[in-house]
């Protein structure tokens, strides 16, 4: 019965590492996807706030280690070494504690992560320039036309933008225009573009005669990072939860080892 019970024990914390592995993968994933977005307003946040980056990298570097602490749980379960076991066991602590941590301090944070984003994206919007070549605008394009608003707080923001106001003809953000559902949405325009209303009379370039979504993007973005920020700590709970069943696996695991044999850890 003993023996029974040691065998169902390993090989439970065998298929617990190997979920371990896929979900350290997960997070290591998104801690590169952070990094390397070049299409949405991420981009725009990781370029000018070093927190984002800084979690990032924290992901990155949780996430290897995790997938590795899986393999070497996988390992030292099948093999039944102690040492293994013992130094999963630290490690899988270790990690728990440091992913706690990072979880608490992003979700304290998350008030300070808004306040950036929005004077981020209210100086973007300010020194936006037309016929220009710049990631950051063409990331900020891409939002406005996927979300289908404009401006931080409304399109009133986009009257901060010097260049834009300057102009003689009502001319409006091209990310901006309000499109009908039938018209293809994948295909974001960008710069300034002029609208000809030949009904008007008047000179100058005045943001009641223009084509755009009235609604800002701030609520819509902010419930996107809520929303994505609660699946994120959903992962991570699921973690710790994977990672507490292993750790108890190990120790019982452990004391049923009894003795040591250096020829089970496999050589390379």
């Amino acid at each position: 019965m003993g023996s029974a019970c040691i065998k169902v024990t390993k090989y439970f914390l065998f298929l617990f590492n190997l979920l371990f592995f896929i979900l350290g993968a997960v997070i290591l994933g998104f801690g590169v996807w952070i990094l390397a977005d070049k299409s949405s307003f991420i981009s725009v946040l990781q370029t000018s706030s070093s927190s984002l980056k800084v979690g990032a990298c924290v992901f990155i570097g949780v996430g290897a280690v995790t997938m590795f602490m899986g393999f070497l749980g996988c390992i030292g379960a099948i093999k039944e070494v102690r040492c293994l076991l013992g130094l999963y066991f630290a490690f899988l602590l270790l990690i728990l504690i440091v992913q706690v941590a990072a979880g608490a301090l992003f979700y304290f944070n998350m008030g300070k992560l808004k306040q950036e984003m929005g004077s981020i994206v209210t100086s973007l919007i300010q020194n936006y320039k037309d016929s220009h070549e710049d990631r950051l605008q063409e990331a900020w394009d891409y939002v406005q036309a996927q979300v289908k608003c404009c401006g931080w707080v409304s399109f009133y923001n986009w009257t901060e933008n010097a260049e834009l106001m300057n102009r003689t003809n009502i001319t409006y953000p091209c990310s901006c225009e309000a499109r009908r559902e039938e018209e293809d949405s994948f295909v974001v325009r960008k710069g300034f573009c002029e609208a000809f209303d030949s009904n008007r009379t008047e000179s100058g370039n005045s943001p009641e005669y223009w084509p755009v979504y009235h609604e800002g993007c701030m609520k819509k973005v902010q419930a996107w990072l809520q929303e994505n920020v609660g699946i994120i700590l959903g992962i991570c709970v699921g973690v710790a939860v994977i990672e507490l069943l292993g750790m108890l696996l190990s120790i019982c695991l452990c004391r049923h080892v009894h003795s040591e044999d250096y020829s089970k850890v496999p050589k390379y």
